[in-house]
């Protein structure tokens, strides 16, 4: 409660405090060949067909007077429309004669500022609630890609774009895509770290094909975006346009400098956005999810160790969630128990002989909204860690030149235990009505909750720097973490950028010790850093990373996959200038090499990689690549130290393992023609590190001491039948774990078939095989297939299945869902989703079980509103 008190004074005291603001070259399709030219009026188009959905005709372009392109150099003023135009892609409206035209664009990928292959136009205007923008594309109609895709999910299609830096500090941009159906994809680009596709703009929009290219037609709203606007102000942009067909042609209307680090500090600049209608605008979003489940228990009425399945009744579930932009500028978002049913699983991912925890990406609407504040790299804020929260509040914004994001969420997760954990912690407490000393375990943390909280600072320093300062708290019973650090980023000259972050943890929690192979509840502090140096040039790239923490470190808010290491790393690439025209695009060449360290200087691991790819043409890459590495491992990383009294975690006289690793490996991806794309990658490693915990019942131990054990039990076994009280017949000893080297093969294949423009299927399948050298048998051999097929009926309705199988886990996952998604906010889903063992184990008894036997599955409905009001 403490905490919740104080981050609620903190928001209002930043709500009191803010007022609202003000807010050689080939010659082009028109067989012109550079300056300014027009492009001419698309002529009507033939009506729709089954392979083009909602691809409506276009209607004859009122003729437009020649106008000059606006010029690059300075600020292009946008101009002001009286009237609102309809967004239907037409582009016939007077209105649009008024527009800032944008044209000229030039060719930046393959070719280097070059001519494009086709001319493109893209029209900009606003009033006071929008931001307008229009786009005329030349192309041959059947060599444009457009298919009927799902928001987010264009990027196999021709495209145009738009990064929109509405503080024009050169530091993030909102980047919004439209294909030529007018489909959306919406995001955010920061320098340094790429684009995020979380954000989902309110907006409208529509795109036609026509006979000779296609026109795109859009409306955004002002309080959709955070922004400065007003008198004088300037926002930065870049507008650029996705060619599919022509090896991935990407052209820009600004020019590219390759020798020069960074793509916002390139950009133009737009002003004269002047009296916009500045609004408060709040946002609720109520959900309702229905769901029946069903569920495999150990609890019987006959007693059977094999348990059974039973379903679970009817659940309704309500939630909610809010934001209320208190300025242009500054959100505050609200969530109580908010509806995070997974309508997107998680890919599946091969588990065998992996030690370290895997990252997972954040997918739920509520976290995403501007993540891009608390992220760092070190992963101090990893939202994933809050499970299952029942309030969330979030305040994020920008001041001047200070941006903050302030978290506080309450999450139930650690404390929600499942039905059959209190079924036994029911039958506990019954014990102890008879023995009053019995403990129950989980009893002292079920129905708690986490309190979690975070803080970001971030504060701009000239026009290329910045300096940050953060700190987290997790909160549970006998487990509490605090973190606090600094992060800054620096440009040192327009091809030369760092980054640094310094964070100290404070844990009072349980904490494992080797030498006494127990846990230990007492305090625990740790450091963890990270520096940074990238730089670019035409053809060179580069960067140097150092990272490491401490053995205590601890960071429960964000993630965390090693301690006690130090890492340090270089990338070097060299890549040929492009050419367009040759069989072989470009010729690229690195290396990555690393070394990692724990902080008694011993060495954990080395690796160097080199790796050659030739860029061809249709979209095709081909690659070679050789790794030489070293690995070791200490057995106090597996469990107990050994002492003179005691045996430690590894089997044998040594407490150590290590092996010299060599590892070649080729792919190829091509994309052939537009319905098709196929990747594979193929690698054969020998010395890889097999670390003798078995993959699960189906992949046993097969290290040499745990086979020379199997046989003596089975040995033990059989004389415990023949004669039960033979005193000589002891039960042999486990032996401990043998980490030893052997020969993986690991093969990576995807194929992508799109048959029409409404359905798209993609299989993924994995298989990673390890074989040890001492016994020549297989550790584990997991094969992971992945089927994922959709069907857009339209724009807004869709059908999705999903197949996963692991033989590893022998567990089958499929998933149908039925979708209705109008606008962001606004959905309705239906759908299915089981998880199966085929010829499985038994969880509660490890026998094998033949056919299809059923974990848990699940029937949901979900829906979604949002109401939004202006004040």
């Amino acid at each position: 409660m403490k905490i919740i008190t104080g981050l609620c004074l903190v928001i209002l005291l930043c709500a009191s405090s803010l007022r609202a603001q003000t807010p050689s070259p080939s010659p082009a399709a028109s067989g012109e060949k550079g300056g300014n030219y027009l492009l001419s009026p698309p002529a009507p188009s033939p009506l729709p067909t089954a392979t083009e959905p909602e691809a409506a005709s276009a209607k004859p372009d009122a003729a437009l007077p020649p106008s000059p392109y606006v010029r690059k150099d300075g600020s292009v003023r946008i101009p002001r429309f009286e009237t609102a135009p309809v967004i239907d892609g037409q582009l016939n409206e007077a209105v649009w004669r008024n527009a800032a035209v944008f044209g000229d664009f030039l060719q930046t990928q393959p070719g280097d500022n070059v001519a494009p292959t086709h001319p493109t136009e893209a029209l900009m205007g606003y009033d006071a609630k929008n931001l307008y923008l229009a786009f005329r594309v030349k192309q041959d109609r059947d060599k444009v890609r457009a298919t009927m895709a799902r928001r987010d999910a264009i990027f196999n299609d021709d495209y145009v774009l738009v990064y929109i830096d509405t503080f024009n500090d050169q530091r993030q941009a909102y980047v919004i895509f439209f294909n030529p159906l007018g489909i959306q994809a919406d995001g955010t680009f920061t320098e340094g770290r790429g684009e995020d596709y979380s954000v989902d703009l309110v907006m409208e929009s529509k795109g036609v094909l026509t006979d000779d290219g296609f026109m795109v037609e859009a409306a955004i709203p002002f309080k959709s975006l955070r922004y400065e606007a007003g008198k004088n102000k300037q926002w930065g942009l870049h507008i650029f346009r996705r060619v599919k067909y022509n090896n991935n042609e990407y052209n820009s209307w600004m020019p590219n400098n390759r020798s020069i680090s960074g793509s916002l500090n390139q950009a133009g600049r737009i002003t004269g956005l002047e009296d916009v209608s500045t609004t408060r605008q709040l946002e609720i979003n109520p959900t309702v999810t229905l769901s029946e489940t069903g569920r495999r228990t150990r609890f019987t009425f006959d007693q059977n160790p094999a348990g059974r399945f039973v379903n679970d009744g009817l659940k309704a579930e309500l939630g909610m969630t809010a934001k209320f932009s208190l300025t242009p500028t500054v959100t505050l978002d609200f969530a109580f128990n908010p509806d995070f049913a997974q309508v997107e699983a998680d890919a599946p991912v091969t588990t065998a002989n992996v030690r370290f925890p895997i990252f997972f990406a954040e997918k739920r609407p509520f976290f995403l909204e501007r993540i891009d504040i608390f992220q760092s790299g070190l992963n101090v804020v990893n939202t994933r860690a809050i499970t299952d929260p029942d309030v969330a509040l979030k305040l994020t914004g920008r001041r001047g030149r200070n941006t903050f994001g302030l978290l506080y969420a309450s999450d139930n997760a650690p404390g929600n235990y499942s039905i059959d954990d209190r079924e036994s912690l029911a039958l506990c407490r019954q014990r102890r009505v008879t023995s009053p000393n019995t403990v129950c375990g989980i009893e002292p943390f079920v129905d708690k909750n986490a309190e979690i909280g975070v803080l970001r600072l971030r504060r701009d320093v000239g026009r290329q720097h910045n300096l940050g300062f953060f700190a987290t708290t997790y909160n549970f019973i006998e487990r509490h973490n605090h973190t606090a650090g600094f992060d800054g980023r620096f440009r040192l000259n327009p091809k030369t950028i760092t980054e640094f972050q310094v964070v100290g943890t404070n844990s009072r929690g349980n904490f494992y010790d080797p030498d006494l192979n127990r846990f230990l509840y007492r305090t625990g502090n740790g450091f963890g850093y990270r520096a940074y140096l990238e730089r670019s040039d035409r053809n060179w790239y580069m960067n140097y990373l150092a990272t490491g923490r401490t053995n205590d470190y601890r960071a429960d808010v964000g993630f965390t996959q090693r301690t006690d290491t130090n890492y340090l790393g270089s990338f070097i690439q060299y890549q040929t200038d492009r050419d367009a025209k040759k069989s072989i695009i470009y010729k690229r060449l690195n290396n990555a090499t690393n070394v990692n360290y724990d902080w008694k200087a011993r060495t954990q691991g080395v690796q160097s990689n080199s790796q050659g790819m030739l860029a061809l043409q249709r979209q095709t890459f081909v690659g070679l690549g050789l790794e030489y590495g070293y690995e070791r491992v200490f057995e106090h990383e597996f469990g107990a130290r050994r002492t003179a009294t005691r045996r430690g975690a590894f089997f044998g006289e040594s407490s150590e393992r290590s092996s010299h690793r060599g590892e070649i490996y080729g792919f190829i991806e091509t994309t052939p023609v537009k319905q098709l794309f196929f990747l594979t990658v193929l690698s054969h490693s020998r010395g890889n590190l097999d670390y003798d915990r078995g993959a699960g019942p189906k992949y046993p131990r097969v290290s040499p001491p745990f086979l020379a054990y199997e046989k003596a039990f089975q040995e033990y076994l059989r004389r415990r039948r023949e004669n039960p009280n033979d005193p000589d017949n002891i039960e042999p000893q486990r032996p401990g774990l043998d980490p030893g080297p052997g020969d993986q093969l690991y093969i990576e294949s995807s194929v992508r078939y799109q048959p029409t423009a409404a359905l798209q299927a993609q299989l993924n399948y994995t298989r990673t095989r390890l074989t040890r050298h001492d016994t020549g048998r297989v550790a584990f051999d997991d094969n992971v297939f992945s089927l994922r097929s959709t069907y857009q009926f339209t724009r807004d309705t869709f059908a999705r299945l999903r197949l996963d199988y692991s033989n590893v886990t022998t567990r089958f996952r499929p998933q149908l869902i039925l979708g209705w998604t109008p606008s962001p906010g606004t959905a309705l889903y239906a759908g299915y989703n089981d998880d199966l063992n085929y010829h499985g184990y038994n969880p509660y008894t490890g026998l094998r079980e033949p056919g299809f036997r059923g974990n848990g599955r699940s029937f949901f409905i979900k829906a979604a509103y949002l109401f939004r009001k202006s004040f």
